[in-house]
């Protein structure tokens, strides 16, 4: 229960902010200074009682000669009777009382170079020791520091009291005091509400996600220590809700009591100083020491707890935010060797990558907690994470996003979905889902996913707060869990197979078909046959025969040429001209190559002699131009290498529907013709050297451009060949599926299980609003009418 005490503690500290750095500060940037004053003011109060002993363990450790922070931390704790303590002889009472500002100043920051490193580390990630300059100025620093010393409030452990003894300002304790600067930090966020949203989860939205996460196994939860843990816990609203949740529905069950262990990995170096000064002020020192956080520390690429496994984990990553520079850290996006990222399915041996699209990591983040799941414990662990709607069917079969979908669900993992209502957050109105995930499913949830449609769950704010529009009452919260635990079907309420949402990604293929005819014209764009045609056309016609023939002598020349044409694409002052190309760095290294020219050139020389042998008969089979050509350039003497001889017949060949299949390959001996993968059986068997008959298959290469993909549900009966016969062949007789490029993969579509189409209108309507449109109509002209008579 939130106390008038400390209401009234809030409200006077709330108010410090506009009494003190109004003409100071923006009113956006009141929380970098107003956090960690607060912070302080606690933590000076905490170390009051014992402040003597403090300075006397200190005194005498440095006595004996010991300096390093390590050695001196745990004494210093034990004297302190807290995890954080201050060696300085100054106290905020004592700092109070200076009478110049920049003795003010040299004082006070030799008070914050005395805490212990944990204090030392909070205050460098609010970059707090920034503001002391600007706070110097008009004393700013002493007339806050004597505000948040004012006898209206108390901000000690230790009560107040009056002349005759009696309690004035009762304690504070560290539940108390963490309220109040949780609420200050809201408070902040929703002030700033543009930026809340990246940093801040609404905690009605918390409140659901611990309960679908405990709410399953709460009548199982025995006593003992259970761990908690937040990938992306900014300010670390969300382990301290489930941290109370937890307990409480213990309680509830009469379960023993349970004892808590929080863990939280940050990034932003503010909200990790909120995050780990929350801790300290709730008396936690452990939980403090658990969260690591900075710029340093990126989930994705520092891991913090690499051999941790924990019980309950719930998070709420960026969205959309890339990670690119993680993937470089970890070794660049094909090279990731993590054991996070890389994963076996069932049934293969090579080991496939979670690694997701660099533009957007938030599901990497949920493969990084399905990692640290533990698989001994009676109840495994239970996961509760926010993803916007892509995560749901971004990425192809066999990329990161899909693997990471399949990887949950194959496993069983994946227990339910939840569509919150659109508006929920302070700075985006997208729509946005829990994901609920355990190792541990209850038998009627095995095999299956449930997925919650709450979007109609909802209570209207009466003021925005940036985006968010609604919260989710105690009431709507309730709707959504006994929803969630009834797990039956209702219209909010689907519940499907795993497989349901799987299918197989078909590569449908369709033989080249090449009309091959050498002609003058053809032979001579031979010339141009190792790529950037343009370019190359430009510069023949600038150097003639001598690239081909002697380059050597024109290559100064064809440098000179590139740079200027760089040069004027390059230029931003002028619209450049449509007629130079725009080429990359590995084109101008191609062209300025002698060998690409010379090949191109004995292309020419080879295509002319062919010309002459064989004349301009068109063939539609290009399995005989390729024969005939062949024969042709032993007659001739002439050798080609295998690409060298490819690139001359395909410069004199075009795509035609009409000709026959391009062969890539006989089949001979034991192979089986399998005509849906491509493998077709030859009529005319071959003769071996025995004289006896052989079968042949035929496999006819594919035609990049007519090349199809199809999506196979995973429960399509019949499976893959049936839906090919039904649905493929027969509107394309000679394709076939290529079996090596068969991907699995998973995609989840809320919009087609829960659309509900708008109702239309009935006729009696339609033509109710007809009628009486005609007849108002009818008025309009006949006073038209009657104004014109006149």
């Amino acid at each position: 229960m939130y106390s008038a005490q400390q209401s009234r503690i809030e409200s006077f500290i709330w108010g410090i902010a506009d009494d003190v750095l109004r003409d100071v500060y923006v009113r956006g940037k009141y929380r970098d200074v107003i956090l960690p004053m607060l912070v302080l003011r606690r933590f000076d109060a905490v170390l009051e009682k014992t402040k003597d002993e403090v300075l006397r363990t200190y005194k005498e450790l440095t006595n004996l000669g010991l300096v390093d922070p390590a050695e001196l931390d745990p004494p210093l704790r034990q004297a302190a009777k807290e995890a954080f303590y201050n060696t300085s002889p100054f106290t905020l009472q004592k700092l109070a009382k200076r009478t110049t500002a920049q003795q003010l100043r040299i004082d006070f920051e030799a008070y914050l170079d005395s805490f212990s490193p944990n204090v030392k580390e909070i205050l460098d990630n609010f970059e707090f020791r920034n503001q002391i300059p600007k706070l110097s100025r008009n004393d700013t620093l002493g007339m806050l520091i004597n505000k948040l010393l004012s006898s209206e409030i108390n901000l000690s452990p230790e009560p107040v009291l009056d002349a005759y003894g009696r309690v004035r300002l009762p304690a504070l304790d560290n539940h108390a005091m963490g309220t109040i600067f949780e609420n200050l930090v809201r408070r902040f966020n929703e002030e700033n509400n543009e930026e809340a949203g990246e940093h801040w989860t609404p905690r009605d939205v918390v409140k659901l996600m611990t309960r679908l996460m405990f709410l399953p196994v709460a009548d199982k939860i025995k006593g003992g220590t259970y761990l908690l843990y937040d990938g992306a816990c900014g300010t670390g609203g969300m382990l301290t809700v489930a941290e109370e949740t937890l307990r409480k529905l213990s309680a509830e069950h009469g379960g023993e009591e349970v004892v808590t262990r929080l863990y939280g990995q940050e990034i932003n170096s503010e909200t990790y100083a909120i995050c780990k000064a929350d801790m300290l002020l709730k008396g936690d020192g452990e939980a403090a020491d658990n969260i690591k956080g900075g710029p340093e520390w990126s989930t994705l690429s520092n891991d913090a707890f690499p051999d941790h496994r924990f019980d309950f984990m719930l998070a709420n990553p960026p969205y959309g935010k890339s990670w690119k520079s993680d993937q470089e850290r970890l070794g660049g996006k094909a090279n990731i060797s993590d054991p996070r990222f890389n994963v076996i399915f069932d049934g293969e041996t090579a080991p496939s990558s979670l690694v997701t699209s660099s533009s957007d990591g938030q599901m990497v983040f949920l493969a990084n907690m399905v990692s640290k799941m533990k698989t001994e414990s009676r109840l495994g662990s239970r996961i509760a994470e926010i993803h916007n709607g892509s995560s749901l069917f971004t990425g192809d079969a066999g990329s990161g996003e899909s693997n990471i979908r399949r990887w949950i669900i194959e496993n069983d993992w994946l227990e339910a979905i939840v569509a919150l209502p659109l508006n929920m957050f302070y700075n985006t109105g997208i729509a946005t889902y829990i994901w609920v995930i355990t190792n541990r499913k209850s038998a009627d949830r095995k095999g299956k996913v449930q997925l919650i449609d709450a979007t109609g769950w909802s209570t209207p704010l009466r003021k925005n707060l940036g985006s968010k529009s609604c919260e989710l009452s105690p009431t709507d919260i309730e709707c959504v869990t006994q929803v969630f635990q009834d797990f039956t079907q209702t219209q909010h309420s689907k519940i499907f197979k795993n497989e349901e949402f799987g299918y197989w990604k078909i590569t449908v293929e369709r033989p080249l078909r090449l009309r091959s005819q050498f002609t003058k014209e053809r032979v001579k764009i031979l010339r141009f046959a190792s790529g950037d045609r343009e370019a190359r056309e430009l510069l023949y016609e600038k150097f003639g025969d001598d690239l081909h023939t002697n380059f050597v002598n024109v290559a100064r020349q064809v440098r000179e040429q590139l740079e200027l044409w760089a040069r004027a694409t390059g230029s931003d002052e002028e619209e450049p001209d449509a007629d130079i190309p725009v080429l990359k760095e590995a084109s101008r290294k191609k062209l300025l190559n002698s060998v690409t020219w010379e090949r191109d050139g004995q292309l020419v020389t080879v295509g002319t002699a062919l010309l002459d042998e064989l004349g301009e008969q068109v063939f539609d089979d290009y399995n005989e131009f390729d024969r005939e050509a062949g024969e042709a350039m032993g007659r001739l003497g002439f050798k080609l290498s295998a690409a060298n001889r490819k690139a001359l017949l395909r410069g004199v060949s075009w795509r035609d529907e009409t000709a026959k299949p391009v062969i890539l390959k006989v089949h001979k001996g034991d192979t089986e013709a399998r005509p849906l993968y491509g493998l077709h059986k030859i009529d005319k068997p071959m003769l071996t050297k025995a004289g006896k008959p052989q079968s042949r298959v035929t496999e006819y290469e594919s035609d990049s451009e007519l090349r199809d993909t199809e999506q196979v549900p995973l429960l399509e009966p019949g499976g893959i060949e049936a839906f090919f016969q039904r649905e493929v062949l027969p509107y394309a007789d000679d394709s076939w599926i290529n079996e090596s490029a068969t991907k699995k993969g998973y995609e989840i579509s809320f919009a087609r299980h829960f659309y509900k189409p708008p109702v239309s209108r009935s006729l009696a309507e339609i033509r109710a609003d007809i009628v009486a449109l005609e007849k108002e109509t009818e008025g309009l002209l006949g006073e038209l009418f009657y104004e014109g008579s006149e």
